[in-house]
């Protein structure tokens, strides 16, 4: 698993259909496949060629994205809910809200 952000997106059957996943650091670093878990082993193998490609070429190689951070109003009754949950699962609100988010963001690709 890579630490860098891997897009992952259906494409258009006149585009020949399957999927796409695109590294947004790494311009033109992409990989596809039939499912989205092809397209994401594809593009985690790509990631390691366009290093590689770089390196040749003497050029810098980008740095993963570092922690990001905002803060979220959210109602009362939806934070003590989440706060119940994160509990029952072991974790800290932060987690739980970050796991959340990160799975959601993967079935929208």
């Amino acid at each position: 698993m890579t630490e860098y952000a891997i897009m992952v997106e259906p494409l258009a059957q006149a585009d020949g259909g399957g999927w796409l996943a695109s590294v947004p650091a790494l311009p033109g670093c992409i990989g596809d496949g039939e499912t989205p878990e092809e397209a994401l082993a594809d593009a985690e193998r790509a990631i390691g060629e366009w290093m590689d490609a770089a390196k040749a070429l003497g050029r810098e190689l980008p740095g993963p994205s570092s922690l990001g951070q905002w803060r979220q109003r959210v109602p009362r009754s939806l934070h003590e809910k989440l706060k119940i949950v994160a509990a029952r699962e072991g974790v800290s609100l932060n987690s739980y809200v970050a796991n959340v988010l990160a799975e959601n963001v993967g079935r929208v690709g």
